[in-house]
């Protein structure tokens, strides 16, 4: 496993050199087969657990990356990589760089007085939500493996201890610009910018400021089709802190996710977003807020005049509503197979939606039914039937195969995730696991055990979702 260097030429301080704390008894709990081909992985099986739970010290040190970050609203201009080692970058089998990093590997100069260490659930949580969110289509990061520790983390309650190997196309956030603007270092952000620009939007050939107005708007676009992709299959983040926004357009961060159940645009399961800041239907507004705080940070790359960097960005900032109004439309199409976007459609889906809440239907489950209704009879929930009858005048032959693609046949349900948390604390390992991996692996279709992972909780009443730190 070839390793190079990242970040250590952006500013001073920015990537601090560091290893990962060896731990007791490492023991591979998860291998992700097909990313160790992409990247041509070729660690023997009997040295996975040591190598990835950080005991087998690396050629090049780890570093421990500097962000900044607004969590819930209030900024903390010093956070980091707390618990998290970066290796280095590989190429994958289509030379495309990729971070690689530690999480739960030990405490860093970022730690804050903190252990550094990741528990069991989370790591778990982390790999069967993100490889789903990947065969879903929804940009994410991945998880090559998690590594069992061997030791106990303190929690409440103490909990076994876990490292998750998680690969991105870079860890760059929106927090890690807000790092070096609070810093005054412009350089640094000049770096930052440049290197975000050449691994993410090559595309970009402009100069000076207009170079970085560009790279604002790439951001804002990729924003916009990652929150519209979150929506689309009923995905909440639950903390959309500044620090877990990364400028590619990735998902990162799957501590306090969950997916929705029962319609709800109030959906919230995080246990620290008590005011619901982060709720289902807020995330667009969310991503928002967060693509401004970008622009607060790239003013010095803008214009040597605040006001007038202000002025270049702020047409910019303000497109998000019109893009993501744009494409929520277009999403919303797709989900239903409507022939083109008619001007009361709008009014068709509100409706619908307002029909899902009042009468608590599954998500999923429901645009699944809508979907095999083309193809079924008697499959349309009977509190939907009037309004199915306005909504097949405007369909036609090729709106199955459309909705087909808009609406996944199953998710990650947040029960089914806790039982297989609760096998591997109990047991250290689950069967549930492997059938459920097999079936998100194909989230559009018909396959073996379909079923068994449909059927939605009783209730989500009380279900709350943790950070794990």
């Amino acid at each position: 496993m070839k390793l190079v260097p990242r970040y250590t030429d952006i500013a001073e301080n920015f990537a601090i050199e560091d290893f990962p704390a060896s731990v007791a008894s490492p023991q591979l709990l998860l291998w992700n087969e097909s990313l160790a081909k992409q990247f041509n992985i070729n660690v023997a099986a009997d040295l996975r657990a040591s190598t990835f739970s950080g005991n087998e010290k690396q050629a090049i040190p780890a570093v421990a990356l500097g962000y900044s970050g607004h969590q819930f609203g209030h900024f903390s201009p010093r956070l980091g990589d707390g618990r998290a080692h970066l290796l280095g970058a590989i190429n994958d089998d289509k030379n495309q760089l990729w971070d690689i990093q530690l999480k739960g590997s030990g405490a860093t100069p970022y730690s804050r007085g903190g252990d550094g260490r990741c528990a069991l659930g989370p790591a778990i949580r982390e790999y069967v939500m993100s490889e789903a969110m990947h065969a879903l289509g929804v940009k994410t990061t991945r998880c090559l493996a998690v590594v069992g520790s061997g030791e106990t983390v303190y929690r409440n309650p103490p909990q076994a201890g876990a490292i998750v190997t998680r690969v991105a196309t870079s860890h760059i956030r929106v927090g890690s610009f807000q790092y070096l603007a609070t810093q005054g270092d412009v350089e640094g952000l000049k770096n930052l910018a440049d290197l975000a620009i050449e691994r993410h939007y090559p595309e970009i050939t402009d100069t000076g400021s207009q170079r970085y107005l560009a790279f604002l708007g790439a951001v804002i676009k990729n924003q916009v089709k990652l929150i519209v992709s979150w929506m689309r299959v009923g995905f909440i983040h639950g903390v959309m802190n500044t620090d877990n926004t990364l400028v590619s357009g990735e998902t990162i961060d799957y501590g306090p996710c969950a997916m929705m159940n029962s319609f709800d645009f109030d959906t919230v399961f995080s246990s620290i977003d008590k005011q619901g800041r982060y709720a289902f239907g807020n995330q667009p507004n969310m991503a928002n807020w967060n693509c401004a705080r970008l622009a607060e940070s790239l003013i010095p790359l803008i214009h040597d005049d605040d006001e007038q960097a202000v002025s270049l960005m702020t047409p910019h900032i303000n497109s998000f509503a019109e893009q993501f109004n744009t494409e929520f439309t277009v999403m919303w199409a797709k989900k239903l197979g409507l022939v083109g976007i008619d001007e009361n459609d709008t009014k068709l889906v509100a409706e619908l939606l307002t029909l899902l809440k009042v009468h608590e239907l599954d998500y999923t489950n429901t645009f699944d039914a809508l979907t095999e209704s083309l193809k079924q009879e008697a499959l349309i929930p009977e509190a939907l039937a009037q309004w199915a009858c306005k909504w097949q005048s405007r369909v036609d032959g090729n709106s199955y195969t459309v909705m087909r693609k808009a609406n996944p046949r199953v998710i990650p349900r947040n029960h089914i995730i806790e039982s297989i948390i609760t096998d591997y604390s109990e047991m250290g390992s689950s069967a549930l696991l492997s059938d459920f991996l097999k079936v998100l692996s194909n989230p559009y279709n018909e396959v073996n055990k379909l079923v068994d992972f449909q059927t939605p909780p009783k209730s989500d009443q009380g279900y709350r979702t943790f950070c794990g730190t």
